[in-house]
């Protein structure tokens, strides 16, 4: 173990208005590296039933910037698999449908697999035909039963959070035709480690990928991990191309000699990471509480899971932040687990004019300072703890 967040609840449990008082359950928020396949890891599995539950409330079409960014990755997949009507697509953790719709319109058969209700029926109604229920093994094989092996496999963001994770990849190889490609984007742990984005873990992130352990984890299956390419989004993720027959690029082959040269299968590397990140977040609260004190009102922006990591992980009075707003209606009127700060629209930033807002779902921080120039135009001012991760 080398990260210490402390006693934690749930990133993504909202609360209920009648919720406040009641007791909220809170689990280990602890990183550990395996020195055997150089995995980072959280120590605390949590059943994916309660991570993911009846009113899981991430949506991803909420973000622009996401949509765009499944839109360009499914043309790029149309034109180099050659995609047409008689090939088909099986997206996991497809959500609300944000990616599938893509090939839809492309005129590509899909399926989306998703277990949470509230995403899985909003795909529906864009007309992807799903499958609410979680993947595993056990499902490739019923799939593969009725003779539905994928040209494509797409997972985005959903590795990480899969605590059967060798499971979840022998359902790949059991999907998977022959000559089939599966692509799957994860936060990539040399990004966090770089940038400091401590408040990127939560017990929904259950892994935190580097290349050299998503090769040894891919090998044991009968896959080859043959491509990675380093993206910006979501703070720094890596795609990964995987194929049943070997064919390593050079860019695959340069990055892993990077993260050899750099330490990554080493526990020095992690535990500098971590002296970096108690000293951030001490920084952190130093600064906002400096804010604070010459009389300037703080809100946040983003009732996102990292948001609630960094603030619970932070010693902040009461009110010291007054709220947090979202563009998502289905978190609008709940609370920040923990912290328990009320979220509210997006256009309360305009009529209540806050001096200073922390954008906690720094991610997607240019397209928030677009969106919300009115505010920006009123002497508003926005606070970034990302990127190089400045001071406040």
């Amino acid at each position: 173990m080398f990260l210490d967040l402390g006693m934690q609840p749930i990133a993504n449990a909202l609360l209920e208005p009648g919720q406040l008082t009641a007791v909220e359950p809170r689990f280990p928020l602890e990183l550990a590296f395996c020195h055997d396949c150089s995995l980072v890891q959280v120590t605390e599995t949590i059943p994916a039933p309660v991570l993911f539950g009846q009113d899981y409330p991430y949506y991803s079409s909420f973000s622009q910037a996401l949509l765009d960014h499944s839109r360009a990755h499914v043309s790029a997949i149309v034109a180099e698999r050659h995609l047409d009507s008689a090939s088909f697509v099986v997206e996991i953790a497809s959500n609300d449908g944000y990616l599938l719709r893509n090939f839809i319109a492309a005129g590509v058969p899909v399926i989306g697999i998703d277990p949470a209700p509230g995403p899985a029926a909003a795909a529906r109604k864009l007309g992807i035909p799903m499958i609410e229920t979680f993947f595993s093994a056990t499902l490739a094989r019923r799939l593969a039963a009725n003779g539905d092996f994928a040209d494509v496999v797409i997972a985005n963001n959903v590795a990480a959070h899969v605590d059967q994770i060798n499971d979840f990849i022998e359902g790949l190889a059991i999907l998977l035709k022959e000559d089939g490609l599966a692509r799957l984007e994860v936060a990539y742990v040399r990004d966090m480690i770089e940038k400091c984005e401590f408040d990127t873990v939560y017990h929904e992130h259950l892994f935190y990928w580097s290349l050299t352990a998503a090769e040894r984890l891919f090998s044991r299956h009968g896959l080859h991990l043959n491509d990675a390419e380093r993206l910006a989004i979501h703070g720094g993720s890596v795609r990964l191309s995987v194929t049943k027959k070997p064919g390593r690029s050079t860019r695959l082959a340069a990055l892993l000699a990077e993260e050899q040269q750099l330490g990554l299968g080493d526990i020095a590397y992690y535990r500098a990471f971590a002296t970096r990140a108690d000293e951030l977040r001490n920084e952190l609260a130093a600064s906002i509480r400096r804010i604070r004190s010459s009389g300037k009102r703080l809100a946040a922006y983003g009732a996102a899971a990292k948001g609630a990591t960094l603030l619970n992980s932070i010693d902040l009075d009461q009110g010291t932040i007054e709220y947090v707003v979202d563009r998502n209606p289905a978190k609008v009127g709940k609370y920040l687990p923990g912290v328990k700060l009320p979220i509210r629209s997006v256009d309360t930033l305009v009529l209540d004019k806050p001096d200073f807002v922390l954008v906690l779902a720094w991610n997607f921080a240019v397209e928030i300072i677009r969106e919300n120039e009115n505010y920006a135009s009123q002497g508003g001012q926005f606070i970034v703890p990302a990127a190089d991760r400045p001071s406040l």
